[in-house]
């Protein structure tokens, strides 16, 4: 695995034989394509819940890392000019790196973090093109392997260790679809904490997602906090329980877990961009987050 921020290549200079125009239109591209603008599959936005970050006094926009020949785009977000920051990975919903996940890199990085972004599934396309849900399910989320979001989940600590990070101090969140992931990389021993938004919890194993958190449960390396909706349709609170009792069995850091669960809250409770948003819920989630990251060494 190789490391280099290609943000300035990617936004600064032309190819050869690329016009000026032909340049500006490009930089376009990029910026629409990481962390700038939402998914087209949740437009239109509800804007008056819609939280927009600042990103004075930080160094914020998107990078590009080398993991197994490919380079992975990714958002980050760190309070500028400084080094030796604690490190937060932060894990997308299925919609890829939008701006609401870009928005929580900022956030991050001005309680004093690096906060990375990578987007997951580049290589199987661009989540945020996609109207349609199902359609996004069927021709990227279903093909993306389990192994290649854990390689590039390194590659981004990686990636941070070489930008002023102190991965020591490293810890991950995830929504959603990154909430699963926030379980399965809390058991490699890489992190310090994570914190899961609703993210699922049991599965049937297959060739590209071999185990569920329900599965790596007892052996994580690192406590997580489950923040997770009662009225959630897809996660029966029945797997909260399976999972409790795993963690019961297991590691001092599985043991040291802990789940809340909401009871009037639904599924993406946190995305304040969507209908699905409950304010409370997401505010006490977000200062437990922030909380559990400190408690347990990432700050």
């Amino acid at each position: 695995m190789s490391l280099r921020d290609d943000s300035r290549s990617d936004f600064d200079s032309l190819r050869p034989g690329q016009s000026t125009e032909q340049g500006a239109t490009r930089r376009t591209a990029l910026k629409a394509a990481i962390g700038v603008g939402y998914a087209a599959a949740v437009m239109p936005v509800v804007a008056q819940t819609a939280i927009s970050t600042s990103a004075e006094g930080l160094k914020a926009g998107p990078v590009k890392y080398t993991v197994n020949g490919f380079e992975v785009p990714a958002y980050t977000a760190a309070p500028a000019g400084k080094t030796g920051l604690p490190v937060i990975l932060v894990v997308q919903e299925i919609f890829g790196v939008h701006e609401y996940i870009a928005d929580t890199c900022r956030r991050f990085a001005q309680l004093g973090y690096l906060a990375i972004a990578p987007e997951l599934y580049a290589r199987q396309g661009d989540a945020k093109s996609y109207t349609d849900i199902p359609k996004l399910q069927a021709d990227i989320v279903s093909k993306v392997p389990d192994a290649q979001v854990l390689a590039d989940l390194d590659g981004a600590l990686a990636y941070a260790a070489a930008n002023g990070g102190n991965v020591a101090k490293a810890g991950i969140t995830g929504f959603c679809w990154g909430g699963r992931f926030v379980w399965l990389y809390a058991a490699t021993g890489k992190v310090k904490a994570g914190v899961a938004w609703y993210g699922r919890l049991v599965g049937q194993p297959s060739q590209l997602t071999p185990r569920h958190p329900i599965d790596v449960a007892a052996s994580l390396q690192a406590p997580v906090l489950g923040l997770y909706g009662g009225k959630d349709q897809g996660i029966p609170l029945d797997t909260v329980d399976k999972m409790k009792a795993a963690l019961a069995t297991g590691t001092p850091a599985a043991k040291a877990s802990s789940f809340v669960v909401y009871p009037e809250a639904g599924h993406a409770f946190h995305a304040d961009y969507r209908p699905s948003y409950v304010k409370s819920a997401a505010e006490d989630g977000w200062q437990r987050a922030t909380a559990w990251f400190k408690a347990n060494g990432v700050a």
